[in-house]
């Protein structure tokens, strides 16, 4: 027996058009260990717009209801030509209650239960998830669920990843995030030193006002002294960044030679031999990452993905980290929503211009049920 439900798909044709539409669909009997997850809340997080609307014209597109058809420029339509002509459904997380299970024994104990998923298909009625990768939620509401993996098991993997890696300090440069606010409260509830980066005056009040002893803020005419310092006071020489394009990347890594270099007792034409880390993990800004040549030979720049991430670091590590989100999922991992909307409303010009900005502090919360 088959239950059906309205979902969201986005199609990318190879003449750069963008459709996203909700759509009637039937959801099979779970098998195995799997679970039917009658969805109730779902985040739009930036890892869900790639998918979504990626660089598409939506100032332009066609609007109607439950519907939006809007084109992907270049070189943006080239660059997905994998996807071209598929189908896709989108949203990576959220929560809900299981109304149907396979038969494994894993499966049947969810049965009834609030759970928090990835399954991948997130922005829909119903969703097929994978019990193994569901967190029983108890008493706590499908809304304070709906974002315990994606921005919490990030935020844990940074500090994971870094102390796996010998660091005791992290640079990240957008710290007035959701994400990046979840990161601040982890690092000093585990003594790992932490440099925010800000663009505005509010965004470092914020994060002063819980408890971040280093944020810059890159508006400030002597940022980059106020960088260097921050660097030197941490060894941040580590850092982890969504934006990927423009020059902020290069900026990290100036200030991290510069402080390195500072600390040579003898000059050396090659830079300092002091090891510096970027990580991109995200692209806010779809332009190039430009990277000049001012920081020595002893820097790396690479991609980070929570999924890779988390099948290299173990399942011992990755169930210490659920429990830590669960226990903590209404304090330190706790999310906060702009405003919410069902799925018809995810496709107004109005809700699309407005949350694929990624504005900090204000994510929208998909209740697919209204």
């Amino acid at each position: 027996m088959t239950t059906t439900g309205k979902q969201l798909f986005t199609t990318l044709e190879s003449d750069g058009t963008l459709t996203v539409e909700i759509a009637q669909s039937e959801f099979p009997d779970p098998t195995g260990n799997q679970v039917l997850v009658k969805m109730e809340a779902a985040p739009i997080n930036p890892s869900d717009l790639a998918i979504l609307t990626g660089a598409a014209d939506f100032e332009n597109a066609d609007y109607s209801p439950g519907k939006v058809v809007a084109k992907m420029p270049e070189p943006f339509n080239s660059g997905q030509k994998a996807r071209h002509g598929q189908r896709l459904p989108a949203g990576n997380e959220g929560a809900g209650t299981v109304v149907a299970t396979g038969d494994s024994d894993m499966a049947k104990a969810l049965m009834g239960q609030r759970v928090a998923c990835v399954p991948g298909t997130a922005f829909s009625e119903y969703a097929i998830a994978d019990a193994a990768m569901c967190l029983p939620l108890g008493d706590h509401s499908a809304e304070a669920g709906a974002s315990s993996f994606v921005n919490p098991m990030t935020a844990l993997g940074f500090v994971e990843n870094a102390r796996m890696d010998g660091q005791k300090a992290i640079l990240h440069t957008v710290g007035a995030s959701n994400l990046g606010q979840m990161l601040n409260r982890i690092c000093l509830e585990d003594g790992m030193g932490l440099v925010n980066i800000v663009r505005k005056d509010e965004q470092a009040k914020l994060l002063k006002d819980q408890g971040a002893t280093h944020v810059v803020n890159s508006s400030d005419d002597d940022f980059l002294e106020q960088l260097k310092a921050a660097i030197d006071e941490t060894d941040a020489f580590y850092g982890f960044d969504p934006i990927g394009g423009g020059k902020m990347v290069d900026t990290c890594f100036k200030a991290m030679e510069q402080v390195a270099v500072g600390k040579m007792s003898e000059y050396s034409r090659y830079g300092s031999n002091q090891q510096k880390r970027m990580f991109i993990y995200g692209r806010l800004d779809f332009g190039p990452t430009t990277l000049t040549p001012s920081y020595g030979f002893g820097w790396t720049l690479s991609g980070w993905l929570l999924t890779p991430f988390l099948q290299n670091a173990g399942m011992e590590t990755v169930m210490r980290m659920r429990k830590r989100v669960l226990d903590n999922l209404t304090t330190t991992f706790a999310s906060h929503y702009k405003t919410k909307v069902d799925l018809e409303g995810m496709l107004t010009r109005d809700a699309i211009l407005d949350y694929r900005q990624m504005k900090t502090g204000e994510k929208y919360l998909v209740t697919p049920h209204g």
